[in-house]
């Protein structure tokens, strides 16, 4: 999941994207309102942490300016002011929560995971399974055949990216988009190289293979089908 922070104060920007990281988010920064559109004109975002006293844009104008060009990625709102009428100012300008400065981070992470659930809606369930491979999106726990698997952050961001789109062709640009920020995922074999550590902690002790290669396009889980690398 690939979240944009706007925040111009550098200390908290580097805490929060620094937690986030260490979730398994991808995570892209901006200093300023003006910044922050220009990266949304180009990059794919889930989340935006918006600050509202941001140079040169206001985060206030920001958020109208994305809900006017009809973009509706979630957005929680970060503001030193704790003031109802902010609040309600901000809301009004299409933010969807809003967390008053200073925060924990861990409540920060929770705002982040309630946003991404009620967006999605109840279409996108917590649990994901694969033949016996299972993963819970909440427990962020994975199974296979009941033994657990213990991932590292972008080893289960990888994971979770292939088996929401599970028997979908997975191009390798798609699964980095959604893992990695701007600055890594244009390194070409970052993917190949999180999927070949995937195969080891998933594949290798078990006769059926569920991580496949499609040649010349990207990866594919399911439980049937073979790789066509040839």
């Amino acid at each position: 999941m690939r979240v944009l922070i706007v925040e111009d104060e550098p200390n908290i920007s580097a805490y929060v994207k620094r937690g986030l990281q260490e979730q398994g988010y991808a995570v892209d920064a901006a200093r300023t309102g003006r910044e922050a559109l220009d990266w949304l004109a180009v990059a794919p975002y889930d989340l935006i942490v918006l600050d509202i006293l941001l140079p040169e844009i206001n985060g206030l104008e920001v958020c109208k300016e994305l809900r006017q060009r009809g973009i509706s990625i979630p957005v929680l709102m970060l503001t030193a002011r704790d003031s109802i009428d902010d609040r309600v100012i901000g809301l009004d300008t299409g933010a969807d929560d809003y967390l008053t400065k200073p925060f924990a981070l861990k409540e920060l992470l929770a705002r982040l995971r309630a946003l991404s659930r009620r967006i999605d809606g109840p279409a996108k369930t917590t649990k994901l399974q694969v033949g016996d491979l299972a993963l819970d999106t909440l427990t962020r726990r994975v199974t296979r055949a009941g033994q657990p698997i213990d991932l590292a952050a972008k080893e289960y961001a990888v994971l979770e990216c292939l088996m929401r789109e599970a028997g979908r062709v997975m191009t390798r640009t798609m699964i980095a988009e959604h893992v990695w920020s701007y600055e890594v995922y244009n390194q070409s074999n970052v993917v190949d190289v999180y999927i070949r550590n995937l195969r080891r902690k998933i594949d290798d002790a078990h006769d059926v293979k569920l991580i496949h290669t499609i040649r010349g396009m990207g990866y594919r889980i399911e439980a049937g089908g073979g790789d066509e690398t040839a």
